[in-house]
């Protein structure tokens, strides 16, 4: 099914990996202590994808207890995506579909979430077509939401048993 990567729970020792990988591929970073504290919250929503025995994407999310991206005022658990980051090399290999599909089922399965959201940038069209591919919609734009002043897509995938899993 897949081609030639693993999924797995992020470790500790990944650390460097993930951080390399974040630096390389995004201009968002992270301190030591934000990814170790995701880790610690959110193991379960944590990934890693290896090729080779080398770490070379990642997926961080948190649960959030707030209120829906697509239904106005309804509280609920949300998973948040917070970064997903793959290597060029091993880009158009499934490896980020893989990756936010486990993250989402665990999102929902090990912690309850009821949806799944993220920001993205209104520039980044593979990005967006691949939420898009996976049933993401629009919500809302956040002006100026990065550092850069780019505007962000915040999107949102209800959760529902059966429905993407």
């Amino acid at each position: 099914m897949n081609q030639g990567f693993s999924i797995r729970c992020f470790r500790a020792e990944d650390l460097d990996s993930v951080m390399s990988i974040n630096l390389e591929c995004l201009p968002e970073n992270y301190s030591t202590y934000f990814y170790i504290d995701l880790y610690r919250r959110f193991p379960k929503t944590f990934l890693v994808a290896e090729v080779d025995d080398e770490v070379q994407g990642y997926i961080m999310c948190r649960i959030e207890r707030g209120f829906s991206k697509l239904h106005t005022f309804r509280p609920m658990k949300l998973c948040h995506v917070v970064s997903i980051a793959v290597r060029k090399p091993f880009r158009r290999r499934g490896i980020a579909t893989a990756l936010m599909l486990e993250a989402m089922r665990n999102g929902r399965y090990e912690y309850g979430a009821g949806e799944c959201y993220l920001e993205v940038r209104v520039s980044n069209e593979p990005a967006i077509r691949l939420y898009e591919k996976l049933g993401f919609v629009k919500v809302s734009r956040r002006r100026g939401y990065y550092l850069d002043g780019e505007d962000a897509w915040i999107m949102a995938l209800p959760l529902e048993e059966g429905k993407i899993f």
